[in-house]
């Protein structure tokens, strides 16, 4: 094949954006991130999960097992991770602030900690008897001690802000915005390692220690923190990355653990390392603090166990897999329900108390991972979104409340633009920043509404052939049985509607224990499903644990429903959301790779000829036209899956074939079903290693 010869079949000539991206944008390129790469476990997992559910849920769950791997590693040496408990401890009686600070999923979890892990926590104590023997050490407003900001702000915990993660500029600034000073205790978290705003924001915590003499230096390791999940010999030819890595001046914390259960998708195992390992830093420097405060009986009424440290607790994480695994009968249902539920076009709502940003961040994270409609504001007079979140409250700002466990927190346009203005010279990025800062301030709200109240019962309440999904722990599970609390209302609104219901139910009691409750309920063992599972409260004081297995639950059950409804290949993420210049350039990668793999299969090449392989710019090309089209037509219409399609079978047919035809054969066949009968080895396991291998000889050549 000529050069730009696909190119010629389809009539693209690339635009201005696409040979900027392919020239320009070499460092949002990351396909050779180890994070972006396929997982052996997974590879047919799309395939496996239509033969079984059971199937395709232990592929997916059995990735976490990486997790696991890493931990035990870690805890040979802890050195890093004592260092960072302490600079926690330090914070809290110095008085000084902790910020946490990611982007994306990252940046999810940093709200998940302040608003899930800390500040219930604080309350809790401050509520009980103990707060009068360890106050004295401890500053009044410790609460507001923590923050937990990402990129964009509290508006972009519903759907990212395009332009803001490429940009250094925006984590400088929010740093700012949120006064964190010098000698504050500073964790900026991303997945890949390379996120722009996230290297902008510790590089300018790191400023603010000017002058970096030896003393400056050990001063600013003690108190910046850098995690990461990536290997540092991928990620030093990256500028951005390079700067941080080869900073002594920063302490590093890297998770790599792996290619993702789903290529690229970093909200699964990535995240769910650094959930963990961040919840284990705060609770062991709260423990520093407490354990010379207390005696060994009342730390355990917190939930603290005087003899474990950082060997332990990163074992725990072991039992965590074992819970899923044992639960993995009564998931599976869950799994079908839902995905049942999508697929007759009817919906679901998720509700939950105590665990409502951990329940809330995985129905966000659907979105762009698997092209869905974002989270409906209250101006869409019909239900778009698939699913819904709702909480305990009578209105918005009670429900934000409740979610955040504080004031909402946008960003103030007076202060962002002018900088936007002043130091973006690339003008698409100037641009794209620029529009979402009109959406990112604090009048956004306003837009949403998560409440159990009258005003949303009437309007998105549920019908015959819905899903209600409550999600309960600990304490909560008592009220489920008491008819005038949320809970049971909540129930009773779906049974009543001939609606399915869904408990997922996560404390330290026996199966047993709970059953007399559950019977209560009179659920439908046909059409409704419990997952239940016993944690032990003692040795879990911040309830990390129980978040970061719901977590892990959401993540692989909602992963599983979108390989059912055919929005994953094997476990590639062929619905992607191409929002912003990291997730372009996967989106690109995607097309190029199931392109060539297909075309030079053996069956294809018999049939239609050997084929020269599309070439990354191509690819890129091919794509940019196919956003232009999807945001013509709108919808959920996915611009990986429709490149895919239209390049294979123009490259078959060899003649001319429009998006609009294209769109035809998508609507009619799938992408799915379309590479089975195109490229068979994509679904056979046997194949794998050769697969691999043969990609690995495609990127030498």
């Amino acid at each position: 094949m000529t050069k730009n010869r696909i190119l010629s079949l389809l009539k693209i000539a690339p635009s201005l954006r696409s040979l900027d991206y392919v020239q320009n944008k070499r460092q949002f390129q990351l396909h050779k991130l180890l994070t972006e790469q396929r997982h052996l476990k997974t590879w047919d997992m799309s395939f496996a999960i239509k033969k079984d559910i059971d199937t395709g849920l232990r592929q997916i769950f059995s990735v976490d097992e990486d997790i696991s791997h890493k931990f035990h590693e870690m805890a040979e040496d802890t050195s890093v991770l004592d260092q960072a408990a302490q600079a926690v401890s330090r914070a809290i009686t110095e008085g000084k602030k902790i910020f946490v600070y990611g982007c994306g999923s990252t940046g999810r979890l940093a709200n998940q900690m302040e608003s899930a892990i800390w500040r219930p926590f604080w309350r809790k104590l401050k509520k009980s008897s103990l707060w009068e023997k360890v106050k004295a050490p401890i500053p009044e407003d410790i609460e507001a001690r923590f923050i937990g900001e990402m990129t964009g702000g509290d508006r972009a915990l519903i759907s990212a802000l395009e332009g803001f993660e490429d940009l250094e500029l925006v984590g400088k600034l929010q740093l700012e915005d949120r006064a964190v000073e010098k000698g504050d205790v500073v964790f900026c978290i991303t997945e890949g390692g390379e996120t722009s705003s996230v290297i902008g924001a510790i590089l300018a915590a790191l400023e603010q220690y000017g002058l970096l003499t030896e003393a400056a230096i050990l001063d600013a390791k003690n108190h910046l923190y850098f995690i990461y999940n990536n290997p540092d010999d991928v990620l030093i030819p990256l500028d951005r990355s390079r700067r941080v890595l080869e900073n002594d001046a920063i302490t590093k914390i890297n998770l790599t653990t792996g290619p993702q259960a789903i290529t690229g998708s970093t909200r699964m195992q990535a995240t769910t390392a650094e959930t963990y390992v961040i919840g284990i830093i705060l609770e062991i420097g709260i423990f520093t603090v407490l354990k010379d405060l207390l005696y060994e009986d009342e730390l355990e009424d917190l939930g603290f166990l005087q003899n474990v440290g950082w060997r332990d607790r990163m074992l725990v994480f072991d039992d965590l897999n074992i819970l899923l695994n044992d639960a993995q009968q009564n998931i599976c249902k869950w799994t079908a329900l839902e995905s049942k539920t999508y697929r007759n076009r009817h919906f679901a709502t998720y509700f939950a108390k105590e665990a409502l940003i951990t329940v809330f961040i995985d129905c966000a994270e659907r979105s762009p991972t698997f092209h869905l409609f974002p989270l409906d504001t209250v101006r869409e007079t019909q239900r778009k979104c698939w699913l819904q979140v709702w909480t305990e409250a009578e209105d918005s700002n009670q429900a934000w409340a409740s979610f955040l466990k504080r004031n909402f927190h946008g960003l103030k346009e007076e202060f962002y633009k002018p900088q936007f203005l002043a130091q973006i010279d690339d003008a698409y990025l100037k641009d794209s920043a620029l529009k979402s800062l009109r959406q990112a301030g604090n009048d956004q709200q306003c837009l949403y509404d998560f409440s159990f109240g009258d005003k949303n019962i009437i309007k998105r309440g549920p019908k015959k052939g819905d899903l209600g999904v409550l999600v309960c722990l600990d304490e909560e599970i008592d009220d489920l049985s008491k008819p005038d609390l949320p809970f049971s209302r909540f129930i009773c609104l779906f049974k009543e509607a001939s609606a399915s219901v869904i408990l997922v139910l996560i404390d330290d009691r026996e199966p047993g224990e709970v059953r007399d409750i559950i019977a209560s309920l009179k659920l439908d063992p046909h059409n409704d499903g419990i997952i239940h599972l016993g944690l032990p409260r003692v040795g879990d004081p911040l309830n990390v644990n129980k978040q970061t297995l719901l977590k892990m639950l959401l993540n692989g059950h909602s992963t599983a429903v979108m390989a059912l409804l055919g929005r994953v290949v094997g476990n590639t993420m062929t619905h992607v959301n191409p929002s912003n210049l990291k997730l372009i350039g996967r989106a690109t990668f995607l097309i190029m790779s199931h392109v060539n793999d297909t075309i030079s299969n053996e069956e294809w090449t018999q049939k239609y000829g050997k084929l020269q392989p599309i070439t990354y710019a191509e690819a890129n090309a091919i794509l940019f036209d196919a956003m232009e089209f999807v945001l013509e037509h709108g919808g959920q219409i996915s611009e990986v899956e429709l490149s895919i399609i239209r390049v294979l079978e123009a490259l078959r047919k060899k003649h001319f074939l429009s998006w609009e035809e294209t769109l035809f054969v998508k609507k009619k066949i799938g992408l799915e079903n379309y590479l089975k009968q195109h490229n068979p080895r994509l679904r056979l396991r046997g194949e794998i290693t050769r697969i691999k291998k043969g990609e690995g000889d495609q990127k030498q050549a």
